[in-house]
């Protein structure tokens, strides 16, 4: 042993540093922390640098770096900067996952969710993005398949894929619940049906009645919703003409009816208030009963 340099036992060395000495001595058998020396009695001795090195592993393994990447940085075959970098993004996506999952079962305690809907909704949520746009595209290939850039309703194709990149890096439980929601929605056969029958109706060329000023719809139909007037009635009539030309001959009013009942579907209106939540717009008001209205009065005083 040199009369210069300071040696420690492997105890004095735990006493040093605080870290217990089957912790270094399982870093000295991986080559993390080397011994310097060793006694004639074969028992492991470390210079004074040793206590730096092992405050530098600890603190490394504190924030969660294996002891792999550990001795890379000791021994400078990468750099503390690189290995911060990646495991911040890890940390990220972590939280991320954390953040979802916290609000799965946030809902499961609100709504008491079966087992089998707690496992759907979880393998739902923790989708990665590019899982999560290719459902939505297969649902848009699938049922817009065919559908000519000329069709009145081809629109609504492109306007469907609008999916965010990612779910909030803080989701809130509404929108854990939309894309839930939303992943249900598409995956039903009878909703897949209706919206290539929006997609597909109106054939080019053909002749369609004019629609109603939408304005109107939502101003007096609307009304009409909130106080319960009734379309078969004398005041569901009244108001009925503010919205279409009183004189529309019969067959006319029956074609609109049906067109407009062709585009109002409670459940495609659902879609696009979901795509909102996900997207973090503003919630809009349901047009879909003012139309409901209006298409049951159009049909009653035709």
């Amino acid at each position: 042993m040199s009369d210069h340099i300071e040696m420690l036992t492997i105890g004095e060395l735990a006493r040093r540093t605080g870290v217990s000495v089957r912790t270094i001595r399982f870093w000295s058998d991986n080559g993390v922390v080397a011994p310097t020396d060793r006694t004639a009695g074969g028992f492991r001795l470390y210079d004074a640098g040793a206590a730096a090195r092992v405050d530098l592993v600890r603190t490394l393994r504190e924030l969660g770096l294996d002891l792999d990447t550990v001795r890379r940085v000791l021994d400078r075959q990468v750099t503390v900067r690189d290995v911060a970098r990646a495991h911040v993004r890890a940390l990220d996506a972590e939280i991320h996952t954390l953040r979802v999952r916290r609000a799965v079962l946030d809902r499961v305690a609100r709504d008491g969710s079966t087992t089998e809907e707690m496992r759907m909704m979880h393998e739902l949520a923790r989708m990665s993005a590019d899982e999560r746009q290719r459902i939505i595209d297969g649902f848009v290939r699938e049922t817009f398949d065919g559908v000519g850039p000329d069709a009145p309703g081809a629109q609504i194709a492109h306007a469907m894929r609008a999916m965010p990149a990612l779910l909030p890096t803080d989701p809130s439980p509404e929108q854990v619940d939309a894309w839930v929601e939303l992943g249900e929605l598409v995956g039903d056969e009878s909703f897949r049906k209706r919206a290539r029958e929006m997609a597909l109706a109106g054939a080019p060329g053909e002749q369609q009645p004019t629609g109603p000023d939408p304005v109107k719809v939502a101003e007096h139909a609307g009304q009409a919703v909130r106080e319960h007037v009734a379309p078969e009635s004398a005041a569901g009539k009244e108001i009925l003409h503010r919205i279409v030309d009183p004189h529309l001959p019969a067959a006319e009013r029956a074609r609109l009816a049906d067109r407009l009942a062709t585009f109002t579907d409670r459940r495609v209106e659902r879609y696009w208030q979901l795509l909102g939540v996900l997207n973090g717009r503003p919630p809009a008001p349901s047009g879909v009963p003012a139309f409901e209205w209006l298409i049951a009065a159009l049909r009653v005083h035709d």
